[in-house]
C-alpha cells in the first residue's frame, strides 16, 4: 500500500470521527504519512459527520478524498447514498447492515455488510460500540492499518480517564474484524 484514501459517514454521535482519528493514529504510529479531515454540522447529535483519512507512505497533498476512495464507511442510510459513487473499482465498501441496504455498486468493489448494531448490543447491551464493530471489519476489509499496533493506539487515542474504555473498545473491534474474515 502506498496510499490508502477513505470517508467514514454517520450521523453525529455514531463515532465516525472517532474511527477516523483511531486509523489516522495507527497510520502515524506506522511512520505513515496522515491526514484526518472532519466535516460535520452544528448539530452534536443526530446532525451528519464524516471524516477523510488518508494513510500513505508519500506526503498526502490533499486531505480531501472527492474520488476513487479505497474505501467508504457508511454507518447510516444518508451516508451510503451519498458517498456509495466514491468508493473505486476494486475498493470496499463497509456497511453498517442494521442501517443500510447497499442496491448497486460498481464492478469489483467488494461489499461488507456488518451488522454492528447488532453485535454490539448482543456483547455490550447497547449500540454505542458498533462503531468500534465496524472498525474491526474496516480494517480485515482494506489491512490499512496493522492490527499489532492497536494496543498503542487505543493507549493514545484513549488517554487518562478514557482508559477504561479500552478493553470493552478493543473487544468490539475484535468482534468486527472477525465477524468481516468470514463474509
Amino acid at each position: 500500500m502506498s496510499t490508502f484514501s477513505s470517508i467514514i459517514a454517520g450521523f453525529g454521535g455514531q463515532g465516525s470521527l472517532l474511527m477516523g482519528k483511531i486509523m489516522a493514529y495507527a497510520g502515524m504510529l506506522e511512520g505513515k504519512e496522515v491526514s484526518w479531515c472532519p466535516s460535520y454540522g452544528p448539530e452534536m447529535r443526530g446532525g451528519t459527520a464524516n471524516v477523510n483519512v488518508i494513510i500513505s507512505d508519500e506526503n498526502v497533498g490533499s486531505p480531501v478524498v472527492t474520488k476513487d476512495a479505497d474505501c467508504i464507511v457508511a454507518l447510516n442510510q444518508p451516508s451510503l447514498d451519498k458517498f456509495v459513487g466514491v468508493v473505486k473499482e476494486g475498493g470496499a465498501l463497509v456497511v453498517n447492515a442494521d442501517l443500510c441496504t447497499v442496491g448497486a455498486v460498481k464492478d469489483g468493489v467488494k461489499v461488507y455488510a456488518v451488522p454492528a448494531n447488532k453485535i454490539a448490543t448482543d456483547n455490550f447491551g447497547g449500540s454505542k460500540l458498533a462503531n468500534l464493530v465496524m472498525l474491526g471489519a474496516v480494517v480485515y476489509a482494506t489491512g490499512a492499518i496493522d492490527i499489532a499496533g492497536l494496543d498503542e493506539t487505543f493507549a493514545h487515542v484513549f488517554e487518562g480517564g478514557k482508559a477504561k474504555f479500552i478493553p470493552n473498545n478493543k473487544k468490539a473491534f475484535e468482534l468486527g474484524y472477525e465477524y468481516a474474515k468470514n463474509l
